[in-house]
């Protein structure tokens, strides 16, 4: 497989409305998106030679979404600023080219602004997943 391009990963946020619309985030220019999911020990002192043994499927799972950049318009400042301060576990998409799209609600737990008077403005932010994060596979290798 190919190298991809960081630039055509793409978190975008729901409207809120319905039809649910979601929109591009800002120009993003740095992220990471981490899954994981805990594990439950059900290690006895009958287990077998001492060694560990997990429960499949019985720990939490959770998405975290980290990134920086450059807001896209106003409107897209806008969005994000209602779901920070609304407290709104709002809809995100996650879009990753040759891999597939998460989508779900997500809680923004940090956000952050910053400037250098002779540069753009940029922001920083992480999001949490808030509920069951579907995910689809890109079968088309777009």
């Amino acid at each position: 497989m190919a190298g991809q391009r960081g630039r055509d990963v793409l978190i975008k946020i729901s409207d809120g409305g319905t039809p649910e619309t979601f929109v591009a985030v800002a120009g993003i220019r740095a992220r990471t998106i981490s899954l994981s999911a805990a594990l439950v020990d059900a290690t006895t002192a009958q287990s077998p030679q001492a060694w560990r043994e997990l429960i499949a499927g019985a720990g939490t799972k959770r998405a975290e979404v980290a990134g920086s950049g450059v807001f896209r318009d106003a409107a897209s400042d806008a969005r994000i600023r209602q779901a920070y301060f609304g407290g709104e576990a709002a809809r995100f998409r996650l879009e990753v080219p040759d891999f597939g799209v998460l989508a779900g609600p997500f809680l923004i737990s940090e956000l952050s602004y910053a400037g250098d008077h002779d540069a753009e403005a940029t922001f920083a932010i992480r999001l949490m997943s808030a509920g069951v994060v579907a995910f689809e596979a890109d079968v088309e290798g777009a």
